[in-house]
C-alpha cells in the first residue's frame, strides 16, 4: 500500500501557509510540522481549559481528562503500560533526570556503556557520571562509515556494567540501530538499555516492547506534536531507581521522574498526535485495528514513503566526487536524514540553499563527538538534510537540482 500523499499534507496547517508558500523544509530533524489535531487540542485548551487540572470543576476535570488522554493513548501506540509513559520539557531535561536517579542508585565501581554516535542529551549527562565513581566506557563507531560495530560492544560488557546508553538512530550518521539484539546483548550481562529514539521515532512510532527497551525517549516536537519530551521507563526499573519527583508522588510511576510542574496544556495536545496516526491508518484501511496495530501501520506507511524517496537522493549524492555522504548509502538501512561533508561550510550551504526555496540546516546538531569521531572539523560542520512522510516527491526532485547548484 502506498501512502496518500496528498491525504497526509492536508493534515498539516503549514502546507496551507502563505508564508511558507514555496518553500520547501528540509531540516525536520530539528523539528517536524504540527498536525493540525495538535494545534486544534492547544488552541481549545488555552481557550477553555487553561486552569489547574483534576478538579472537581468541569473544566478543571476536562484539563485532566485530555491529559490522560495523551498518556494512554501514546503508551498504547508504543506497546507499554499507561504508567510507563511520562512527559516532560524535553528529552534533554529527561535524561539529564535520569542520570541523576543513575547517579543515587549504581556503587563506585559500577559501568556505564556510551557511544560517539549519539546526540550530547543521551551522551553527555552520562559521562558527566564518571566524577561519582562510575566508569565510563565510550563504544566507538567506525570512522570511515559512523557504524557501530556489534563485536566492540561485546568486548565492553563484561564486569559491572550495568547501563546501556545508544542511539535507535543518530542524528547525522542515521543508520537504524539493531535495538532488540543490542539489548539482548546487555541484558544478557544483567544491564539495562538507555534508547535514545528522538531521530526514529518521527518515521513512525515504534513497539517498545518488541524491542526490549527499558528506557526509550524521544521528542513530541519531532514527531508533529508540541515541545515535550516523552519517555518510557519499564515498571520494574522505574520502581527501582530512587524517586526524583515530590516525596508524595513517588508511589506513581508517571511521575517520579518528573521534578517539574508539567506542561498541562502540551500534554493534553500531545493526544493530537494519537488522533493524527489514526487518522492516518484510518484512511489506509486500518481502521479495525487495535491502537499498537494502527501505529504499526502508520509507521510502515511511513517508512516506505521515505524510502522510497530517500534513495535517489543518496545515489545523486554519493556520485559526486566534492562531498562525502556520512552513513549508509542504501535507504533501507537509515532515516532519510543525510549529512554531507562539502568544501563549503556547512552553514554557508545552508544559507545558500535558502535562495532556491529550501529550508536545511548547517552546522554540528549537538552530535559533535559523532562527527569529530568521522574526521570532520566541528568549525566547518556539515549540511544536513532531514525529510519525513509529509515531505513529497515533487520536493525532492527541486532539491537535488537546487544542491547541484550550490555546491
Amino acid at each position: 500500500m502506498q501512502l496518500d500523499i496528498d491525504f497526509v499534507r492536508a493534515q498539516f496547517p503549514a502546507f496551507a501557509e502563505p508564508a511558507l508558500r514555496g518553500q520547501a523544509f528540509f531540516e525536520n530533524a530539528g523539528g517536524s510540522y504540527a498536525c493540525g489535531a495538535v494545534i486544534d487540542r492547544l488552541g481549545r485548551f488555552y481557550r477553555e481549559r487553561k486552569v489547574q487540572p483534576y478538579g472537581p470543576y468541569e473544566a478543571s476535570r476536562l484539563a485532566g481528562e485530555e491529559m490522560d488522554e495523551a498518556r494512554d493513548r501514546l503508551a498504547a501506540m508504543l506497546g507499554v503500560e499507561t504508567d510507563e509513559l511520562s512527559f516532560g520539557p524535553s528529552t534533554t531535561a529527561n535524561t539529564y533526570v535520569l542520570a541523576q536517579a543513575f547517579r543515587q542508585y549504581l556503587k563506585p565501581g559500577d559501568a556505564i556503556v556510551v557511544t560517539d554516535q549519539d546526540h550530547e542529551a543521551n551522551s553527555g549527562p552520562w559521562r558527566r557520571l564518571e566524577g561519582e565513581g562510575i566508569e565510563i566506557r565510550e563504544w566507538k563507531l567506525d570512522p570511515a562509515t559512523g557504524h557501530l560495530p556489534l563485536e566492540r560492544l561485546e568486548a565492553l560488557l563484561e564486569g559491572r556494567v550495568k547501563l546501556v546508553c545508544f542511539p535507535h538512530c543518530s542524528n547525522v550518521v542515521a543508520e537504524v540501530n539493531p535495538v532488540a539484539e543490542i539489548a539482548a546483548m546487555a541484558h544478557a550481562v544483567g544491564a539495562v538499555v538507555c534508547v535514545d529514539g528522538v531521530s526514529y521515532a518521527p518515521h513512525g512510532l515504534p513497539d517498545v516492547g518488541a524491542l526490549g527497551a527499558d528506557i526509550y525517549l524521544f521528542s513530541a516536537y519531532k514527531t508533529y506534536g508540541p515541545h515535550q519530551g516523552l519517555m518510557v521507563i519499564r515498571r520494574d526499573l522505574g520502581m527501582k531507581l530512587p524517586n526524583q519527583a515530590h516525596f508524595f508522588n513517588a508511589e506513581s510511576l508517571c511521575k517520579r521522574f518528573t521534578p517539574a510542574g508539567p506542561d498541562h496544556a502540551q500534554i493534553a495536545a500531545s493526544a493530537g498526535m494519537a488522533d493524527y496516526i489514526d487518522a492516518l491508518a484510518a484512511h489506509h484501511g486500518g481502521a479495525g485495528r487495535d491502537a499498537k496495530g494502527r501505529a504499526a501501520l502508520a509507521h510502515d506507511l511511513m517508512r516506505a514513503h521515505e524510502t522510497r524517496l530517500l534513495q535517489p537522493l543518496l545515489d545523486h549524492l554519493a556520485a559526486r566526487n566534492n562531498l562525502r555522504l556520512l552513513g549508509p548509502r542504501r535507504a533501507e538501512g537509515r532515516a532519510p536524514t543525510v549529512a554531507v561533508l562539502a568544501d563549503a561550510k556547512g552553514e554557508d550551504l545552508a544559507r545558500a540553499l535558502t535562495a532556491e526555496g529550501i529550508m536545511a540546516g548547517g552546522g554540528t546538531f549537538y552530535a559533535n563527538r559523532a562527527l569529530q569521531a568521522q574526521g570532520v572539523d566541528l568549525d566547518h560542520g556539515v549540511l544536513r538534510l532531514s525529510f519525513v512522510h509529509y515531505t513529497s516527491e515533487a520536493e525532492l526532485d527541486r532539491l537535488i537540482p537546487a544542491l547541484d547548484r550550490v555546491l
